[in-house]
C-alpha cells in the first residue's frame, strides 16, 4: 500500500508511476524499455520490504535516484513536480547542485 500525502492508502499502482516517468522522460532519449527496467526495479523492492506500506514520499527519492543517473533532464522535471517547487529559485537550486555534481 502506498501512503499519499494527506494520508489516504491506495494500492500501489505500477502503470501510474511508469506514466510518471514517461512524462518526466517526454521528448527525451529515454528508451520507454529503460523505464519499465527502473518500474520492475522499484517494485521488487517494494515487495521485499517486511513492511508493506510505503510513504509516496520513499517512492519519489527512489525514482529520482535512478533518473538522476539516467537523464539529467528528466531527473529536474520529475523533481519539480514530486518536490514541488514554488518558484524559479528552487528550480535553479536544484540545477546548481546537478552542476557541482559534475
Amino acid at each position: 500500500m502506498v501512503v499519499k500525502k494527506d494520508g489516504q492508502r491506495q494500492r500501489f499502482d505500477s502503470q501510474k508511476l511508469l506514466q510518471g516517468l514517461l512524462k518526466a522522460c517526454e521528448k527525451r532519449p529515454v528508451p520507454v524499455s529503460k523505464l519499465e527496467e527502473i518500474v520492475d526495479e522499484i517494485e521488487a523492492k517494494l515487495q521485499d520490504r517486511p513492511d508493506k506500506e510505503i510513504e509516496t514520499s520513499e517512492i519519489g527519492q527512489l525514482v529520482m535516484e535512478r533518473l538522476k543517473d539516467l537523464d539529467k533532464v528528466a531527473y529536474v522535471r520529475f523533481a519539480s513536480v514530486y518536490r514541488e517547487f514554488k518558484d524559479v529559485l528552487e528550480f535553479k537550486k536544484e540545477l546548481e547542485i546537478l552542476l557541482k555534481e559534475r
